[in-house]
């Protein structure tokens, strides 16, 4: 039977290889990957030579904002953004911040997110529940967040929202015996409000100290904590924004007892280092205010080769759309008052590729293992992140041959910076198809607000 679509004679790859093959797409499905696949009269073909098919990256870790009477546009513009980027799927977090409705239960907090954020991304989405202290009842409301298709759940260890070691208990174990995953921001809270203490008392509060109130031990004894509760839980845990050696230690140690654990870094920890915080005026030190913040060139290298050797399990962007005019505005206030994040939607899979691929530190294969294939097994996306036979066809064309330099002007997301301004890039995303349509044909945006779809989840791994 003749497909429907058939993207023809590009580079497949695959997390296992790649090979030149021909990919046949009906109903919004990978049918075939193959050669010399049957075409009829309705049969549309793209030509992909010269070009990479890859699997649509899977971004699980976003604080996109939902839209508000005062910036309708903003959750929407931000999946545009992903789209050009080559990012097809994304997890959103409903912290405070993000504009998403604070009801202090699971259950209604899911609802409230999804009435939202209905009818308004242009790719496909989910959500991962942020676990405060309003909510009261995580035992039994986090078995019914799982079933309604939200099986992974995010705990801060800092912050005024941060949960306390109790819930953080209750957390684990549900998640343990309900086939869950919990997410934690490790951090040492005690040990950083103490340097903060510390460095405001010394008149220290620039926007560059904010790196010095969370230095690397700060990490690892948040991680240390962290699995050593997870352990007693009997639970599988997950670290977000992986940053330095010494926390990558600890995750190390874990996993060769045999524990269950995953972990993530992010992109500005692989291209950028702490010398943006010396370097830079207190204007543009805001752009880094980044928990955790940057580190030393040797805790980038030590992450570059956790990714080649397995120690860390996927990259994904801890995305925030702040803005430097508005959100991150300096008048005045000390660094610990500044909003944390920057965005990093639009450009994952040019970082990556440029930082990663191109400079020989991890394979084309590896990249698409760490930006598609793992994040959507880990986050239960179980019809997304290969080019199979089953899957959705949600793929990217991509050009390995083009550059460009990445600038704020380029972008499409709703901050009005990139921390990667200036930097030069290796390829460019020329298409990208969401289950078999386009959304991004030669570099232009096609698609429509509403075509993403939100997706329930299940942890098959589990």
């Amino acid at each position: 039977m003749a497909a429907e679509l058939i993207i023809r004679g590009g580079i497949v790859v695959t997390a296992a290889g790649r090979r030149t093959a021909d990919v046949s797409i009906s109903d919004g499905r990978i049918v075939a990957v193959g050669e010399s696949p049957a075409v009829g009269e309705s049969t549309r073909v793209i030509d992909a030579a010269g070009l990479l098919v890859l699997p649509g990256v899977v971004d699980v870790h976003t604080h996109t904002r939902v839209a508000t009477d005062a910036q309708p546009d903003r959750f929407f513009q931000d999946s545009v953004a992903a789209a050009y980027g080559g990012t097809t799927t994304f997890l959103a977090f409903n912290n405070p911040g993000t504009g998403s409705e604070q009801t202090g239960s699971l259950p209604t907090d899911i609802a409230a997110w999804r009435r939202q954020t209905d009818s308004d991304s242009a790719v496909d989405y989910a959500l991962s529940l942020v676990l405060q202290p309003t909510h009261h009842d995580l035992a039994h409301e986090i078995p019914k967040a799982i079933d309604a298709g939200v099986p992974t759940f995010k705990a801060f260890m800092v912050y005024d929202f941060a949960l306390p070691t109790p819930a953080l208990e209750v957390a684990l174990r549900a998640t343990a015996d309900f086939d869950g995953l919990l997410e934690v921001h490790g951090e040492d809270k005690a040990a950083l409000e103490a340097n903060i203490a510390t460095l405001l008392a010394e008149g220290k509060t620039a926007p560059r100290y904010h790196a010095d109130s969370r230095p690397p031990h700060v990490e690892a004894a948040g991680t240390r904590t962290a699995i050593d509760m997870a352990r007693a839980a009997g639970a599988p845990v997950y670290f977000v924004h992986v940053s330095c050696r010494a926390a990558l230690d600890e995750i190390r140690r874990a996993r060769a007892a045999g524990q269950q654990v995953f972990a993530e870094t992010c992109p500005h920890f692989l291209a950028l280092d702490e010398s943006r915080y010396d370097a830079s005026s207190d204007e543009e030190g805001l752009q880094y205010v980044i928990s955790p913040p940057l580190r030393a060139p040797a805790d980038r290298d030590a992450l570059w080769d956790a990714l080649r050797d397995g120690g860390l399990d996927l990259v994904a962007t801890d995305h925030v759309p702040d803005r430097l005019a508005v959100d991150k505005r300096l008048i005045g206030q000390s660094f610990d008052q500044i909003s944390n994040g920057a965005p990093g939607m639009e450009t994952l899979l040019a970082i990556v590729y440029s930082e990663g691929v191109q400079r020989g530190r991890v394979t084309v294969e590896r990249m698409v293992d760490l930006l598609s294939t793992t994040p959507a097994r880990l986050f239960g996306l179980n019809n997304k992140g290969s080019i199979e036979p089953g899957k959705n066809a949600d793929i990217v064309l991509f050009d390995p041959q083009e550059r460009r330099t990445i600038t704020q002007q380029e972008l499409h997301h709703t901050s009005d910076f990139t921390p990667f301004e200036g930097m030069a890039a290796a390829g460019i995303v020329r298409s990208v198809l969401v289950r078999g349509e386009y959304v991004i044909r030669d570099g232009r945006f096609v698609g429509r607000r509403g075509f993403g779809r939100f997706q329930e989840r299940r942890l098959a791994w589990r």
